[in-house]
């Protein structure tokens, strides 16, 4: 295995550090003809560790091992993988490099691991081989990620010869891309911003779809023929989804995210105060092969932050446009956004600011650099009660429709007014009672 690892190339990187490189060194040591001590076993079980707490968070299952080497190679950006996420493999002298770093991934895949065991007197590697996992809520692990690694790991333990072996991962590059944003659906920006632009996956992202949402058809078709064309390559307009709270706009994103990610769309979430990163996190994906909706919830501002003006830069464009494989989607309770007052419909001189119908104006404009605006209110009593009964119904609820409507009406007066997000919080409560 030592030998193995040494010689990759390309992949290069992957074999620096984690669990590979631990075996590894452990290998060099066993041929060196060094006794194994407790030292090197407590190694080991380190790396069997940190392989155990990778197939839980993804969801791994059978060989942990094969897993894992497929995870490496979805997960290692580099030239060629890059190059293959948007055209396929091709032709060129870079394929010599990477045939041979499969080979050697090939001869990992089917690894021995018998000499290592009986040396660390140890036979972790071999249960890790024919793994069965606990049962695991899709909460905790993204199940699209689980299944990709466990298919590709079968297809790439199947592979007769170096050259299949090529050919599935080409093919995998192609499909589904690579790295993080080959994996996952979403993302969030890392608050810690000595680590540089660092986008960390969601893991846990809500799997609700425009079905879950009832009601709001002409706003959810909206929303669709606008990602749709954007998935196209077709003209889109950035979105602000306004409107009463509880009625379904951030559900709406999550659900195009979902119904999309087979596609090729991605959710970055970035909050306000995040803002003046933009730039950054544009620079991070705006060569990749994917399409990005920049995710903005519960969007409004105070008159005096002035953060809004990184947003609509990025919006209009300012040096640098912004790339054409990004959109913004944003929520907020506030059609215009920013919060005006009566004295800004005064043109005087107010804070030593002459033309202050122009600074109005300024901020006023930026829910007009939305090209789509899309409406969600709260729903009529009678909505709301359908709602209510749809709800009751998916959850088996069989309580009599003028009893179950009747305590939904007492719930939402004591719980904000009638909305989808009452009406959710109501059937909740019967649920738990």
């Amino acid at each position: 295995m030592d030998v193995l690892v040494s010689n990759l190339l390309m992949y290069g990187k992957t074999a620096e550090q984690g669990v590979l490189a631990t075996l590894a060194a452990l290998e060099r040591e066993r041929k060196r003809g060094e006794t194994l001590t407790a030292e090197h076993r407590q190694r080991a079980y380190r790396a069997v560790r940190e392989l155990l707490e990778l197939a839980t968070e993804y969801g791994f299952d059978e060989n942990l091992w094969q897993n894992y080497l497929s995870y490496l190679l979805m997960m290692d950006e580099n030239p060629f993988t890059l190059t293959a996420e948007k055209t396929g493999a091709g032709e060129g002298s870079v394929n010599t490099f990477v045939e041979q770093d499969f080979h050697i991934f090939r001869a990992l895949f089917h690894y021995d691991f018998q000499p290592l065991e009986t040396a660390l007197g140890m036979n972790c590697f071999s249960v890790l081989t024919n793994y069965r996992a606990l049962p695991k809520p899709a909460v905790r692990c993204y199940r699209a990620v689980s299944e990709k690694v466990k298919v590709l790991s079968r297809k790439l333990a199947a592979a007769e010869s170096d050259a299949a072996f090529f050919a599935t991962m080409s093919d995998f590059y192609r499909a589904y891309g690579v790295g993080k944003f080959g994996l996952n659906a979403a993302f969030r920006l890392e608050d810690d911003e000595t680590k540089g632009t660092l986008l960390k996956a969601i893991r846990n992202m809500d799997a609700v779809q425009f079905s879950d949402l009832i009601g709001y058809e002409t706003q959810k078709e909206e929303l669709r023929k606008n990602t749709e064309a954007f998935l196209r390559g077709q003209r889109a307009n950035n979105v602000l989804l306004y409107g009463d709270s509880g009625t379904g706009k951030s559900t709406s994103i999550k659900a195009v995210v979902n119904e999309y990610y087979k596609d090729g769309l991605r959710m970055i979430e970035i909050y306000k105060y995040q803002f003046r990163r933009l730039s950054e996190v544009l620079a991070e994906i705006k060569n990749r092969n994917y399409r990005f909706i920049i995710y903005m919830d519960d969007l409004s501002f105070e008159e005096n932050e002035s953060e809004y003006k990184f947003l609509k830069a990025v919006i209009e464009g300012g040096v640098e446009t912004r790339p054409d494989n990004v959109l913004i989607y944003a929520t907020s309770n506030r059609r215009h956004l920013i919060r005006e007052s009566w004295r800004d419909r005064n043109d005087v001189e107010q804070d030593a600011d002459i033309h202050h119908s122009d600074t109005m104006e300024e901020k006023l404009s930026l829910a007009n650099r939305f090209g789509l605006s899309i409406g969600y209110y709260k729903p009529a009593r009678r909505a709301y009660h359908e709602i209510v009964l749809a709800l009751a119904e998916r959850h088996g609820i069989t309580l009599a429709e003028e009893e179950l409507l009747r305590r939904a009406d007492q719930f939402e007066l004591r719980h904000g007014g009638v909305s989808g997000r009452t009406a959710q919080q109501f059937i909740n409560a019967e649920l738990g009672n």
